[in-house]
């Protein structure tokens, strides 16, 4: 059974700094891109950060653009986002995706893991 586990989501102030973690398994996913995304109550999913199978190629929102650095440790099959200047508009649940493709999501999400940003 194929699992990915986020965590290290919490409450941080405005210009504070948090990093998420997901760590799959019951397969590989050293083929596969790997991102995350984030939701808000009402809105629809939206994409935040991927990263490719070497992980020698990032793509991210213009919205986190030099603020979010997605990184992956292929051995231990764990996903990783480091985000920093983060602002009450980055509040939202995010969620780990594997198995796709560097634009568009795979078949498999976590749980999701919350992010509270207050001003």
């Amino acid at each position: 059974q194929v699992r990915l586990v986020e965590s290290g989501g919490g409450l941080v102030q405005a210009g504070g700094s948090l990093r998420l973690s997901c760590a799959a398994s019951g397969r590989t996913f050293s083929r596969n891109a790997m991102g995350w995304f984030r939701q808000v109550p009402g809105k629809e999913r939206e994409f935040v950060a991927s990263i490719s199978a070497t992980g020698y190629t990032t793509n991210y929102a213009d919205s986190v653009k030099g603020r979010f650095t997605v990184s992956r440790d292929v051995t231990l099959n764990m996903l990783s986002l480091q985000m920093n200047s983060l602002k009450p508009e980055d509040t939202a649940v995010y969620y780990c995706n594997a198995g796709g493709t560097m634009s568009s999501p795979g078949a498999y999400w976590g749980q999701g893991t919350q992010v509270t940003v207050s001003s």
